[in-house]
């Protein structure tokens, strides 16, 4: 942002693309523990990440499904778009909850393909979700 953007709060949504949306839902509820808000079945299912200080949102949506444009009357005429391949997701974690996380990524046979300190002493946990995209869990102080 420069001097003279408007100010923004911060990420409202974040997307990744699924072909097994069951399978994507079955992983971001049953092991990482987000609600459910919203889903269609065949084109996407909505989960709900935080609601303080501001919402966040992870949608996962099917590829094939999110690429074709409304219908031209459609209540909601969302463009159409989408993503091939793994995309790249990572999720705030404090510092501390960090070794929870691991543990119960692991009890639910959750490979962890990275664990490491980065030169600030930040750490980052890297796995992946059942579509490939790369997942991290990161100590915040990493960006500050």
């Amino acid at each position: 942002m420069t001097a003279s953007s408007p100010p923004v709060f911060g990420t409202l949504e974040t997307a990744l693309y699924a072909n097994d949306l069951h399978a994507a839902e079955d992983f971001w509820s049953g092991v990482m523990g987000f609600e459910k808000i919203v889903a269609e079945a065949g084109r996407h299912v909505f989960f709900r990440i935080a609601t303080s200080p501001s919402p966040q949102v992870l949608l996962i949506f099917k590829p094939d499904a999110s690429e074709k444009p409304t219908d031209p009357d459609a209540r909601l005429p969302v463009p159409p778009h989408g993503a091939r391949g793994p995309g790249h997701f990572c999720l705030a974690v404090a510092a501390e909850e960090l070794e929870r996380w691991r543990s119960h990524l692991v009890a639910h046979s959750v490979e962890i393909e990275a664990d490491f300190l980065w030169p600030d002493g930040a750490r980052s946990i890297y796995f992946r979700d059942p579509a490939g995209n790369s997942i991290e869990l990161a100590d915040p102080h990493l960006w500050a």
